[in-house]
C-alpha cells in the first residue's frame, strides 16, 4: 500500500462511519437535527436582519453635530441639541455598575464553586443570585429608591428641601444595576471554573501551592474567557436597562451634576442615558424626533457592539494546555 493511501485510510473509514451513523437515523432525530439547525439559523437571521435595520436608518439620521452636541429643552426634540449627555450618562452607568458587579460576581462565583461551606450558606447564597436574576428590574429600582432615600445615605446622591435624601444618583443607579449582571457574572465564572479539570487542581497542589495559590494563579487564568463572556452579557444588560435609569437616574434630559467636588459632584448627580432618550424620543414618547430615537439607538448598538470586542481582547489570548489539540 502506498503512502497516499495509508494516510487516506483512517479519513476514509471514519467517513464511511458517519454515513452509516446517519443512515441509521431515525425520522425523529433527523427532524429533530433539522429543527435545530433551523432555530440557529432564524437566531442567526434575526440578529443580522435587526444590526441591518438599525444600521440602515441609523447612518439615515446620524450626523456629527447630534454626537458631540447636548441636548437642549424644547418640546420639538427634532430641533433642540443632540445626545451627548446620554452618551456620556450609558458610559459612566456601566463603568460604575461593571465596576461592582465583577469582582463581587466573580469572589461569589470561586467561593460556591471551590469552597462551598458552610453548605447552607451557600445554598442560601444560590437561592439568593436565582431570586436577583429573576426579580424584574423595575422592582430592584423602587427597591433600590426605598434604601438611597435612606438619610444615612444621602451623601450618595444629595440632600433636597428639609434634609431629605433625594435618593437619585448615578452611585444609586449603578449600584441597582450592578445587581441585574450579578447572575450573568456568577454563573459565567462558575461554568469557566468546573470546566477546568480536576488534575489540574491536584497538579497545582503537588507542587506545595495551597488552595488560594492556585485559585489566583491557576484557575482564574484559565478561567478568563468565561469570566469576560459573563462580562460582556452583564454589560449588555447594564446598557439596555430603562427602568432603573427613569427610577433611580432621573432620566434628565441633560446631566447635572451636584456638588462642589469635581468628579464627587458628577456621581451624586442626575441624567440620562441612551434607552430613555430613545423612548422619549420615539414614537411612544414625547420628544416627538423619531429621527432621533433611531440615531440614538444605532450608537446605542454600535456601544453594546465596541464594549463586547473590548472585552473579548482582554480576555483573548492562548488557552490553556489541555484545550489545545
Amino acid at each position: 500500500m502506498s503512502a497516499r493511501a495509508h494516510n487516506r485510510g483512517p479519513a476514509a473509514l471514519i467517513g464511511r462511519l458517519r454515513t452509516a451513523h446517519r443512515e441509521s437515523w431515525s425520522v425523529g432525530d433527523m427532524i429533530g437535527v433539522a429543527a435545530a439547525w433551523g432555530a440557529g439559523l432564524l437566531l442567526c437571521l434575526i440578529a443580522a436582519a435587526i444590526v441591518i435595520y438599525m444600521m440602515f436608518r441609523g447612518l439615515q439620521y446620524l450626523s456629527l453635530d447630534q454626537l458631540f452636541s447636548h441636548p437642549l429643552p424644547g418640546l420639538d426634540q427634532s430641533k433642540t441639541g443632540g445626545f451627548l449627555d446620554p452618551i456620556e450618562g450609558t458610559v459612566i452607568l456601566t463603568v460604575i455598575a461593571t465596576a461592582m458587579a465583577a469582582p463581587i460576581g466573580i469572589g461569589i462565583a470561586v467561593w460556591l464553586t471551590e469552597y462551598g461551606k458552610p453548605s447552607g450558606l451557600a445554598r442560601g447564597v444560590e437561592s439568593g443570585i436565582e431570586i436577583v436574576a429573576g426579580t424584574p428590574s423595575i422592582v430592584l429600582a423602587i427597591f433600590g429608591l426605598l434604601v438611597f432615600q435612606q438619610g444615612f445615605l444621602s451623601f450618595l446622591s444629595y440632600e433636597a428641601t428639609a434634609g431629605v435624601a433625594f435618593g437619585r444618583s448615578f452611585i444609586a443607579a449603578g449600584a441597582m444595576m450592578s445587581l441585574i449582571a450579578l447572575p450573568l457574572v456568577v454563573g459565567a465564572t462558575r461554568e469557566a471554573l468546573n470546566s477546568v479539570p480536576r488534575h489540574v487542581r491536584e497538579a497545582s497542589y503537588a507542587l506545595g501551592k495551597d488552595r488560594i495559590s492556585t485559585i489566583r494563579r491557576v484557575l482564574l487564568p484559565a478561567s478568563r474567557r468565561g469570566i469576560g463572556t459573563g462580562v460582556a452579557l452583564g454589560m449588555g444588560r447594564i446598557v439596555g436597562d430603562t427602568a432603573i435609569v427613569f427610577i433611580l437616574l432621573g432620566a434628565s434630559l441633560n446631566t447635572e451634576p451636584q456638588g462642589d467636588i469635581p468628579g464627587v459632584g458628577l456621581l451624586q448627580g442626575t441624567g440620562s442615558t441612551l434607552t430613555t432618550y430613545v423612548y422619549n424620543n420615539s414614537p411612544a414618547g414625547e420628544g416627538n424626533s423619531p429621527e432621533k430615537a433611531y440615531a440614538a439607538a444605532f450608537v446605542l448598538l454600535i456601544i453594546v457592539i465596541a464594549l463586547n470586542f473590548a472585552v473579548d481582547l482582554i480576555t483573548r489570548g492562548r488557552g490553556p494546555s489541555w484545550t489545545r489539540r
